[in-house]
């Protein structure tokens, strides 16, 4: 629970999608602010690993998600939240700091935004943690989202919070790798007050599931841009 704006009481729940990050979510879960954060969501989907269990003795309620998929997992969690006000999403690989989170959610406690992207770019990265496909993959993605919304973001940033009023009206959709985009394209389609915040970024633990593979880097960037172009011709 966090006191919003005029002091009302904000109730911030967090989910990770985690796909055998067993040497990782720990981490993650121990470095969440508790005194800012209610709930802690881990979906374990699909791990072939010590994920759920490691995540559950560090204090996460977990939840399954067997199709495999980071937007299938952040629906599963979305689905799986008690009444809440604020949801944060990042990732369980421990490349974000947990322990920034005041930073990414005081915007929309403060009442002057409905959803604020963590910007790597903004921030302070580790060398050799923003791979040059993610970097360039970005900056294409947020010039395309530019071109056709008129909005201008500097990353699509997996360490985020979004109301979780506005969250619904967005109708996220997206069960693979154009979750992030599809939010920051639909918000900027609907007129939601969106705000970048620097946030710090280092290597994660683990090879990447998308960028560390030729494969998974190809179908992520296909997925980004056609994400982009469906969400503004719907």
């Amino acid at each position: 629970m966090s006191s919003g704006k005029d002091g009302e009481r904000m109730r911030v729940s967090v989910v990770i999608p985690a796909l055998n990050e067993e040497k990782s979510v720990g981490l993650v879960v121990a470095a969440i602010p508790r005194g800012l954060c209610g709930e802690i969501v881990v979906v374990n989907n699909g791990s072939t690993d010590a994920t759920a269990q490691v995540a559950a003795v560090a204090g996460a309620r977990v939840v399954d998600e067997p199709c495999r998929g980071y937007g299938a997992a952040c629906l599963k969690g979305i689905a799986s939240l008690a009444p809440t006000d604020v949801v944060v999403f990042l990732d369980a690989d421990y490349s974000d700091h947990p322990d920034e989170m005041p930073r990414v959610v005081t915007p929309i406690l403060d009442g002057r935004a409905d959803l604020v992207i963590g910007s790597r770019v903004l921030g302070s990265r580790e060398r050799g943690a923003l791979l040059p496909q993610a970097y360039f993959g970005n900056k294409l993605a947020t010039f395309l989202i530019r071109l056709l919304y008129g909005v201008r973001f500097t990353d699509l940033g997996p360490f985020r919070a979004i109301r979780w009023d506005m969250l619904q009206k967005l109708r996220m959709a997206d069960r693979d790798f154009g979750w992030t985009v599809e939010m920051q394209a639909k918000a900027a389609k609907m007129g939601l007050r969106v705000t970048e915040v620097p946030v710090s970024y280092r290597r994660r633990v683990g090879v990447s599931k998308i960028t560390g593979t030729l494969r998974g880097t190809a179908l992520a960037g296909w997925k980004i841009i056609y994400t982009i172009l469906k969400c503004r011709l719907e």
